[in-house]
């Protein structure tokens, strides 16, 4: 590894950075556990921005600030810096000097611990320039990958294999748009420690930049979700996404399911889905067998609404899918005219929730109009989650389910609609049944005025039974109204610990 950062230590040298004596070492540490925290902004009098790398270094070269005393703006999401009693700024007056160095304690306020960014340019640069160890392989620039959007994953023949949407490089504004993928060995069989970071393999072109996975028919991006592998392991194992090609703004016009091809390594198209089908493959699915009796593929984003027998042939017909739902079986629903939708209510007027065929699912966002509407009370909702602390709705918009075996508990990470940022607000759900309901919440990171969107929590990293989980999600100003992007860390992936054994995640029945 140490090689691996001399040789990019010199290639910055060769580029024109200077020697690692040159810099003044900053690093920004957890005030709790001691760890270098990422994505820290510091800023000067004058209005010089950096900001922390992976290791929580900002490796600073000001020709007019060496040898003085400069003050530094201290700030980052979900973290506080102390102020100072006189004027209530947050930051600090460091004697700068070449080769010096200095550490800043900054206390976290989120639950979930910030621990580096996965993908995009220079995620070690600082470290590298002032000659720190980085962990990863590729600290500076891995497959020309500059940004990209959210990520699918799933263990296939004995790898972790990582799939992501629109990917940007360096040459030119526009990179690829039909799907980026990458493998990466597990923890426990040559991988890197979750919590250090993730070594990517990424699949590339000639160019060496990444190259499409998923040519669907058909012009614009391709996107895949639903990303699931069905058989016994090893040869048999065979892994599917469902695919939907996008037209401008945004708009899906065509649907269907993929399946990866060994030889080629590339996903392949293996049916076509009507766009009027009520239910499709989507989210972040799971296998779980239902009262010990069938095993099926439950799809969550955020809630698992939707499930088909883990069978190939049932994957590829939606007439075997089925919706954990309140509708009236085989109706419609008009998501701009909820009022119209058929309930299904018994004659003593109970609301009958179950899994039903060529029914759509009952969004949260719905079951919320629902209930404005009085077609549905407050108890009988299923997806309405309340914060614990002040018992406000959050409407949760797109995420993950997965059982935890410490919490012995479905467990879900989601992102709120709406919030003090939209599309920026963590929050951590349990529930004894993946159906719900699911009715308590809490906070467990923020990104003010920026996206964190589709998080996924990954499984295959959990620690000591569970207690200690991972999640990631898509850095990124886009939908959030700020108009200035974090430099390097925009439009990347952001990875996050959560310690379930938090007497603060402890939440009602």
């Amino acid at each position: 590894m140490a090689i691996t950062c001399a040789v990019a230590l010199s290639c910055l040298i060769a580029a024109g950075a200077g020697q690692p004596d040159d810099y003044f070492q900053i690093t920004v540490i957890d005030a709790d556990t001691g760890r270098g925290v990422p994505l820290v902004e510091l800023s000067t009098v004058n209005g010089i921005r950096y900001v922390t790398d992976s290791n929580g270094i900002v490796a600073f070269h000001e020709p007019g600030l060496m040898d003085q005393s400069a003050y530094f703006f201290v700030k980052s999401h979900g973290y506080e810096f102390p102020a100072d009693k006189l004027f209530g700024f947050r930051g600090q007056t460091l004697d700068v000097k070449p080769g010096g160095k200095a550490r800043l304690k900054i206390k976290r306020l989120n639950i979930a611990e910030r621990l580096y960014r996965v993908t995009g340019e220079g995620i070690y640069r600082d470290s590298t320039l002032t000659d720190v160890e980085a962990p990863i392989r590729q600290p500076l620039l891995n497959a020309q990958v500059l940004g990209c959007d959210s990520v699918q994953t799933d263990v296939f023949r004995g790898k972790l294999f990582w799939l992501w949407g629109d990917t940007n490089r360096p040459s030119h504004p526009l990179g690829n748009f039909h799907t980026t993928g990458a493998t990466s060995q597990l923890p426990d069989n040559g991988g890197l420690d979750p919590s250090r970071g993730i070594d990517l393999t990424y699949f590339q072109n000639e160019q060496g930049f990444v190259r499409p996975m998923a040519r669907m028919p058909g012009e614009g991006p391709t996107w895949l979700d639903g990303l699931v592998v069905l058989g016994a392991g090893g040869d048999n194992e065979r892994m599917f996404a469902a695919y939907a090609k996008i037209q401008t703004p945004l708009t899906v016009y065509a649907r269907g399911l993929a399946e990866f091809n060994l030889k080629r390594e590339t996903f392949e198209q293996v049916a076509e889905f009507e766009l009027s089908s009520p239910v499709f493959p989507f989210g972040h699915p799971f296998t779980h067998q239902a009262g010990g009796q069938q095993t099926y593929v439950y799809f969550a984003d955020p809630f698992p609404l939707a499930r088909v027998p883990a069978e190939v042939d049932a994957l590829r017909d939606l007439s075997r899918y089925e919706s954990f739902t309140c509708l009236r079986a085989g109706s419609r629903l008009d998501a701009a005219a909820p009022e119209m939708a058929e309930l299904d209510r018994s004659e003593n007027g109970r609301l009958n929730w179950g899994w039903k065929r060529d029914t759509p699912p009952l969004s949260p966002a719905i079951e919320a109009k629902l209930i404005g509407l009085a077609r549905m009370k407050p108890e009988e909702a299923r997806f309405q989650l309340h914060d614990v602390e002040t018992g406000k709705t959050v409407l949760a918009h797109r995420g993950s389910v997965y059982f935890n075996a410490f919490r012995q508990r479905w467990i879900m990470i989601a992102v709120q609609s709406g919030g003090s940022s939209p599309l920026g607000e963590i929050w951590y759900s349990e529930s004894r049944s993946l159906s719900g309901p699911w009715r308590y919440a809490r906070k467990i990171a923020t990104h003010d005025k920026y996206s964190f969107y589709n998080p996924v929590q990954h499984p295959q990293f959990d620690q000591q039974g569970g207690r200690f989980i991972f999640f990631e999600g898509t850095y990124t100003h886009t939908f959030s109204g700020n108009a200035e992007p974090t430099p390097r860390y925009d439009y990347n992936q952001i990875m996050y610990r959560l310690d379930l054994s938090d007497e603060r995640l402890k939440l009602p029945e």
